[in-house]
C-alpha cells in the first residue's frame, strides 16, 4: 500500500486516536488514600494546642497549702491547716482542737463555724464562737501562722528575682533610696506598742493589766498588780498565768473567769479592757 494512500491515512489516525486515550486514562488522578489522610491530618492539626494551652491557663494558680503552729489551751492543742490559692484563703480545716468531754462537743460545734468565717473573712481577724473562747483564741493564733507562712513565701517568690529589682521596688514603694528591704519591712513589720490598763479595785485587792499590741494583735500580757496576802497569794499564783495565757490567744478580753478566782478574773478583764481601748484594739 502507498504511503499515500487515503485507507492508510486514516488507519494511522485511528491509531493515534487510540493511543492518546489510552495515555488520557492511564494519567486520570484516582483518590489517593495516603494523600486523603494527610490532608485530614493537616485540618486536625490546629486541635492540639488548642488542647494543650487549656490545661496551662487551668494550671495558672498554683494551690499553696500551710500548717499553722500548735497552740496549747487549758483545754488542749489547736492548729490550723488552710490552702492558700490566688492569694485567697480556699480551705480551712483544723488538725487538732481540744477532745474530751464537754470538749468534744464545744468543738464539734465552734470548729465547723470557725473553718467557714476562715474563708470568707480571708484573715485571722474573726469573731470568736460563743461558748469556745480559748478554741476560738488558739484557732485564730494558728490560723495567722499560717498565713503568715504563706505571706512570707510569697515574698521570697518575689524577692527571688534579683537584688537590682528588689531595690528598684524598694526605692519606689518605700520611698527610702536603695533600700531593698525598706518597703518589706515599712509593710510586713508592725511596731509594738506596749500599754497600761486602769487598776480594778475588788474585794481582795487592786487588779491591773499591762498588754503589749504587735500588728493589732495581743502578743503579751502580765499582771503589774494582783491581789496578795492570805489564800490570795495562792490564787493569784493560780489564775494570773492563766489569765495571761488566755488574753494573748484570744486577742481581746472576752475570755473565761479561772475558776475558784472570780473577783480576780474580772478585774483583770476589765483592765485588760482598758488597755486595749487605749491601744486602739
Amino acid at each position: 500500500m502507498k504511503k499515500s494512500h487515503p485507507l492508510r491515512r486514516i488507519v494511522l489516525a485511528g491509531a493515534a486516536t487510540v493511543s492518546g486515550i489510552v495515555l488520557l486514562l492511564s494519567l486520570k488522578p484516582a483518590s489517593d488514600p495516603a494523600a486523603a489522610s494527610a490532608d485530614g491530618a493537616s485540618q486536625q492539626q490546629p486541635a492540639a494546642p488548642q488542647g494543650s494551652g487549656g490545661v496551662q491557663a487551668a494550671g495558672g494558680t498554683e494551690a499553696q497549702t500551710l500548717t499553722g503552729d500548735v497552740v496549747k489551751t487549758d483545754y488542749g492543742n489547736v492548729q490550723v491547716r488552710i490552702t492558700v490559692a490566688g492569694g485567697k484563703i480556699t480551705s480551712a480545716a483544723a488538725l487538732q482542737s481540744p477532745t474530751g468531754g464537754r470538749s468534744t462537743q464545744v468543738s464539734t460545734d465552734a470548729v465547723p463555724k470557725l473553718n467557714r468565717a476562715a474563708v470568707t473573712a480571708g484573715t485571722a481577724d474573726i469573731d470568736a464562737v460563743s461558748g469556745a473562747t480559748y478554741t476560738s483564741g488558739g484557732y485564730k493564733k494558728s490560723l495567722q501562722s499560717a498565713l503568715d507562712k504563706a505571706g512570707a513565701a510569697g515574698a521570697a517568690g518575689a524577692t527571688g528575682g534579683g537584688s537590682a529589682e528588689a531595690s528598684g521596688t524598694g526605692g519606689g514603694t518605700g520611698g527610702t533610696g536603695g533600700d531593698a528591704s525598706g518597703s518589706g519591712a515599712g509593710a510586713g513589720a508592725a511596731q509594738a506598742k506596749t500599754v497600761t490598763g486602769k487598776a480594778v479595785t475588788t474585794d481582795y485587792g487592786p487588779v491591773q493589766v499591762r498588754v503589749t499590741v504587735t500588728g493589732g494583735k495581743i502578743t503579751k500580757a502580765e499582771a503589774v498588780q494582783q491581789p496578795k496576802g492570805g489564800r490570795s497569794d495562792q490564787i493569784s499564783a493560780d489564775a494570773v498565768p492563766k489569765l495571761n495565757a488566755a488574753a494573748v490567744a484570744a486577742g481581746n478580753a472576752d475570755i473565761d473567769a479561772v475558776s475558784g478566782a472570780t473577783y480576780t478574773s474580772g478585774g483583770y478583764k476589765e483592765s485588760l479592757q482598758s488597755a486595749l481601748d487605749q491601744a486602739g484594739g
